[in-house]
């Protein structure tokens, strides 16, 4: 059995989002992903490097990833192709509604669809105050939203900004877990350590009472957030957007969470693919995440165990 806490959904609505959210993007912020991630990206639609190259010089970076996401767009999965993705994976509950563009209509409307499959999650900014604090609780209450998504590096905020701190009480109202965007991000236009572990300490101490997963490992702070996960009883690390097979590598930065991962906080870690992010097919990332190197008794607890008992899943 699996829980996959950031599964990303591959239907034509997601990638609609997607363009929408593009028209909000400047250049400068985009340039770094493209030249970091454009090769894959265009590789995965069956673009050649020398029409790549020749895009990226004859247009802008938002333009050219506005192109790419068009023409993934052609190769959307319908709903019933997502799920019979999700079977074939061997992934029993996909957290979905995280991570990329669907928006929580959406993600709901899916959920509900399949209720035996879907968990959903949705990302309220901040920036809204109360009116977000309200929507938050619509969601959870009417549409059964069962987490909220903080995205620290979109906001432009650290995630111990006081803007947050109305949404983190409802969800301790509520009963229902954070997951915190925990690691750099590539975007040249604002900070790098708007995702960094240390932010949380704050946040844990604030309210100890709420569920927080760390999301996608921290990296390259990955002994801070160690330190803070040992330190505080409820947070927790997934280790979302990384490929499994580079993680044990020596010299990856994750040594570390490996080792405790494996003997002190074996309760403490979550499997999360983001397989549309790495651009790699779910049973895959899955098949690789089967072969870290973990202890026996170890596996079940990061692969589904632990989600389960924050998601109160019997």
């Amino acid at each position: 059995m699996i829980i996959d806490i950031e599964c990303d959904i591959p239907t034509r609505e997601v990638y609609q989002a997607e363009l929408e959210s593009l028209e909000k993007s400047d250049d400068k912020g985009m340039a770094n992903y493209i030249n970091i991630f454009g090769p894959k990206w265009a590789a995965d639609i069956g673009m050649s490097p020398a029409e790549f190259e020749k895009a990226k010089k004859a247009i802008g970076p938002v333009e050219l990833r506005k192109m790419i996401t068009e023409r993934a767009m052609d190769n959307a999965m319908s709903e019933e192709e997502f799920i019979k993705a999700l079977d074939d994976a061997g992934i029993t509950y996909a957290c979905i509604g995280t991570g990329r563009f669907a928006s929580i209509e959406h993600t709901a409307a899916l959920a509900a669809k399949y209720k035996h499959k879907l968990i959903p999650w949705c990302r309220i900014s901040p920036h809204l105050g109360m009116a977000g604090v309200r929507e938050l609780e619509r969601c959870v209450k009417e549409l059964g939203i069962r987490g909220l998504e903080v995205s620290t590096f979109r906001e432009r905020l650290y995630a111990n900004d006081k803007k947050y701190y109305p949404l983190y009480a409802k969800c301790v109202e509520l009963g229902i877990p954070a997951r915190i965007y925990t690691t750099m991000n590539y975007a040249t236009d604002r900070a790098m350590d708007l995702g960094r572990p240390i932010y949380l300490d704050e946040v844990a101490r604030d309210f100890p009472e709420m569920t927080v997963i760390a999301g996608l490992g921290g990296w390259p702070w990955v002994p801070e957030l160690v330190g803070l996960a040992r330190r505080h009883q409820n947070i927790y690390i997934d280790l979302a957007a990384h490929r499994p097979k580079n993680i044990a590598k020596p010299g990856s930065g994750f040594e570390m969470l490996l080792q405790f991962g494996n003997t002190l906080l074996q309760d403490k870690i979550l499997f999360a693919s983001s397989w549309m992010t790495l651009g790699m097919p779910l049973k895959q990332i899955v098949e690789e995440m089967e072969k870290l190197p973990l202890r026996d008794a170890v596996r079940p607890k990061w692969m589904y165990e632990n989600a389960a008992r924050i998601l109160k899943i019997t």
